[in-house]
């Protein structure tokens, strides 16, 4: 079996099917999945989606791209945990969409991993063109205590190294089915399997051969089976090691289903 550790399934392009991508997860033996919040007037409707499905969980927290946004405060993230909301997140640092004084964005992410460590929480840890700050400001707020995930990895195999070091699981996406991701294929080679989440990050980021498409949690397959045949091992030992991993790190008993 299957677990898609990251997807929007508030997003528009799968809100409104959620029936039809429930029974293809089903189809393509996919058995959970945590629905990840982006920003804080989402809240109600990712935790909707969550506790009307017994394998669905989702997140709590504001996206880094999101800069005209509500602030949620350290304790509100801490009290809104428990539950069905598993881990605080999608948090950290993204200076690939954005340019000029980025100190909200360091702020925000503090304010997230001092949340995260006061609920006992993982963290869901976005990072795109920001790997130094990103490691940096996880070491100096004790992202160690809770750990979590460096969600659709894209980063040199150094900063999966700097992460894992923290107590953190790499989570890999469509991306490593995509012909060009070379270096991220060794990554995913060289990542040791207690290690590793598997995600789709749907509704975007469709692997091959879905690429170009409207991604969805049935699709976290593909992502298993490139991995496997990178790894010359059977696809059954990707899914067992990533499902088992997902199941540890967010503490869901993988019996209440």
């Amino acid at each position: 079996m299957f677990v898609d550790s990251h997807c929007h399934l508030d997003f528009p392009e799968l809100r409104e099917q959620l029936p039809a991508v429930m029974d293809a997860m089903r189809a393509n033996a996919v058995t959970h999945a945590l629905v990840i919040a982006v920003e804080m007037p989402a809240w109600g409707q990712v935790h909707a989606i969550a506790g009307a499905a017994p394998n669905l969980y989702a997140s709590v927290g504001v996206h880094p791209d999101y800069q005209d946004t509500p602030e949620p405060t350290r304790d509100l993230l801490a009290r809104t945990t428990g539950g069905k909301i598993v881990a605080i997140g999608e948090t950290g640092l993204d200076y690939y969409r954005l340019t000029g004084d980025l100190e909200w964005q360091r702020e925000r992410f503090r304010t997230h991993i001092r949340a995260a460590r006061d609920c006992g929480r993982p963290l869901v840890v976005h990072t795109r063109s920001a790997a130094d700050d990103t490691l940096r400001i996880l070491r100096e707020e004790g992202a160690a205590e809770v750990g979590g995930v460096m969600h659709c990895f894209t980063e040199t195999w150094e900063v999966a190294q700097g992460a894992m070091e923290l107590g953190f699981h790499i989570s890999f996406s469509g991306i490593v089915t995509f012909r060009n991701a070379v270096a991220l294929k060794d990554v995913a080679k060289r990542v040791p399997l207690e290690r590793m989440l598997i995600e789709t990050d749907s509704p975007y980021l469709a692997p091959v051969p879905y690429r170009g498409k409207t991604n969805q949690p049935a699709y976290v397959r593909h992502v298993a089976e490139e991995i496997a045949r990178l790894r010359d091992v059977p696809v059954e030992a990707i899914a067992q090691a990533t499902t088992a991993n997902f199941f540890r790190l967010f503490r869901i008993d993988p019996g209440l289903h």
